[in-house]
This record gives C-alpha cells, sequence and structure tokens, in this order.
C-alpha cells in the first residue's frame, strides 16, 4: 500500500512539474489593429480566428458556446484582454476588449 501511495505522489510530482515548464499557448498575443480588421460579430467564423491569430485559450459551455481570449500588447509591459464568444456553429458572436487599468499589476 505505501508502495501504491508513494507511487502516486511521484506521479502527480511529475505531472505539476511538466505544467509548470510548459511554454505560453501559441497565438494568444495579436495586435490589436489586426482584431479590429479581422472580427466582425456575426461574422468571422472559427476557421477565420484560427488562421489569422491561432489557437488560444478557451472556455466551453453546455449550451455548446464557447469563449476565446487572446492578449494584446497596450505598451508599458501591460496588455488588454480581447475576449470572443462563439455560438455553436463556430461564428463570432460577441466580443469585448477589456482596456488595461491603472491598477492592473504589469507583468
Amino acid at each position: 500500500m505505501k508502495r501504491l501511495v508513494l507511487s502516486l505522489s511521484a506521479s502527480a510530482a511529475l505531472l505539476l512539474a511538466g505544467c509548470a515548464t510548459q511554454a505560453p499557448q501559441p497565438g494568444t498575443a495579436v495586435a490589436a489593429d489586426r482584431f479590429t480588421q479581422v472580427v466582425v460579430p456575426g461574422r468571422t467564423t472559427r476557421a477565420e480566428l484560427l488562421a489569422a491569430f491561432g489557437p488560444t485559450r478557451s472556455v466551453s459551455f453546455d449550451s455548446g458556446y464557447q469563449a476565446w481570449l487572446y492578449s494584446a500588447s497596450a505598451g508599458g509591459g501591460r496588455s488588454e484582454e480581447l475576449v470572443l464568444l462563439l455560438d455553436r456553429d463556430g461564428i463570432v458572436r460577441k466580443m469585448r476588449r477589456r482596456p488595461v487599468y491603472p491598477t492592473d499589476v504589469q507583468r
């Protein structure tokens, strides 16, 4: 039993170490002006987003909708969030740009 617990602990530690050393996901940083040129709610598709900006972080909902998050440099080491809501068919329905606030921590 002790061996099993030690084995599971070692496996968990290796998994966590692997996650900590991974590079950031590609495609998450985009140019803000290009973002507004490419993305048109009601028209832009998932395939167009992937072709223009690459894959990014996303959240899938039970309804079939997805939220995609990109970031754009806002200068001074800060970035603004670019959030998209895609429907079941992969069409952008809404987009939101969250500007940098004075209280945001520099990265």
